[in-house]
């Protein structure tokens, strides 16, 4: 992936831009801005820890109050402003508040996020100080946009960023999002922190349908580490700048034809994710498939996902089906293990010899599948032969290299 997205693949309606306002002591960008040009549609999804950051909350009160008019996103990154008492939700109306003078609209239309250290007072002056020359210098350009996507990380290795399009009312409509996020991944949530931006236009309860029906297949479908995070923030705006007719639910075509474009920016946020997950070396698909529904073949493929033996597995390129046997037999639905097919890498380690019996462990080349897995992607298929339901889920493997990063994260 190239530093800058293209400057035709921009969504219209929005500038954006990112620079340094203190809170990184290593001099980083750490304050991100987005606008949107006028007031537009918005929709997202957050975390569902119990234990949620002031700017998590926030933005659900924001979204509830203005979904259709809302105006733009400050990010912070460095420093969670959570678990922070009654200090981290005044930082965040602060943050709100001085965005809004800026606009000239209501501290309503403002969404606030925030990512980093967990239980430190946020230094909010830096923010509020940091914004006006921020807001003097963001624009529609690729520059502005990769600055953006840099002020949004923590222990990212490199920025992510996905674009795609579609055509609604024979008008060309353009999607954009990036998103932050290396550990701490987990599904029951959108993602550490992303952001896609479109200029289709699209009513707000829409949006948010459609929202929430990707978010399901695409960042509540990865797993890093099992831990679901205080801030996971997914936003959408749409500003409309693209001159398509509004979108309907009855003009099904063209709303297929949107959520198909979200969904292809939202899934490949997802999956760069995984790429870049701390420590990781190789990304892991697993497949699901002929469970009794698709929500058993879910929670299989969750549970395997999940499982640090079969995650360590991978790291080592080795072949141990068992565990990943043992780990579908306790995800708590039906399964019957004389019918299940295990393949692993793309070799089949477990079924039925010869197609009659109960499934058995079947012969292969030992070093062949250490050879397959140390590919940098590796396939995990389950077939439970009992019925049509099937799903899908994203994780890594698990290596030492994650251990030392979460050992030494805050010093």
């Amino acid at each position: 992936m190239s530093e800058m997205a293209p400057a035709h693949t921009l969504p219209r309606g929005f500038r954006f831009g990112g620079t340094h306002c203190g809170i990184k002591r290593s001099g980083r960008l750490d304050l991100g801005l987005i606008v949107a040009s006028e007031a537009c549609p918005a929709a997202a999804v957050f975390t569902t820890n119990r234990v949620k950051a002031a700017p998590v909350l926030l933005c659900q009160a924001h979204l509830k109050r203005s979904a259709a008019r809302m105006r733009a996103v400050v990010v912070n990154s460095g420093n969670a402003n959570c678990a922070t008492g009654a200090a981290g939700m005044r930082a965040s109306r602060k943050t709100a508040r001085a965005a809004a003078r800026l606009l000239g609209c209501r501290q309503e239309q403002i969404f606030v996020c925030s990512t980093g250290i967990i239980g430190v007072p946020l230094p909010v002056q830096r923010i509020v100080s940091g914004l006006p020359d921020l807001e003097s210098l963001i624009a529609n350009r690729p520059q502005t946009f990769s600055e953006f996507t840099k002020a949004i990380l923590t222990t990212d290795t490199h920025p992510k960023w996905a674009v795609s399009s579609c055509r609604i009312g024979g008008k060309h409509v353009r999607f954009i999002g990036c998103v932050k996020g290396a550990g701490m991944i987990h599904p029951q949530m959108a993602t550490m922190l992303a952001f896609v931006l479109t200029d289709a236009n699209v009513p707000a309860a829409l949006l948010q349908r459609a929202v929430r029906e990707i978010s399901a297949r695409t960042f509540n479908a990865i797993t890093v580490d099992g831990d679901t995070s205080t801030n996971d923030t997914l936003l959408v705006m749409a500003s409309g700048a693209s001159k398509a007719p509004a979108l309907r639910p009855s003009a099904k075509r063209e709303y297929r034809a949107f959520v198909a474009a979200l969904e292809e920016v939202c899934r490949s946020l997802a999956l760069a994710i995984v790429a870049d997950a701390e420590g990781a070396t190789r990304v892991v698909e697993i497949e699901v498939k002929g469970a009794r529904s698709a929500k058993d073949a879910g929670q299989i493929a969750t549970t395997i996902a999940h499982s640090p033996l079969i995650k360590t597995a991978v790291a080592g390129a080795d072949p141990n089906w068992g565990r990943i046997l043992a780990a579908a037999g306790r995800a708590g639905v039906p399964m019957d293990p004389d019918r299940v097919e295990i393949w692993f890498g793309g070799v089949r380690m477990f079924g039925q010899k010869n197609g009659a019996g109960p499934s058995q462990p079947l012969r292969f080349s030992e070093k062949a599948a250490h050879q397959r897995l140390l590919a940098k992607d590796v396939k995990i298929v389950v077939d439970l032969k009992l019925g049509r339901g099937t799903a899908r889920a994203w994780t890594c493997d698990l290596t030492a290299e994650y251990v030392h990063i979460n050992a030494s994260y805050r010093t």
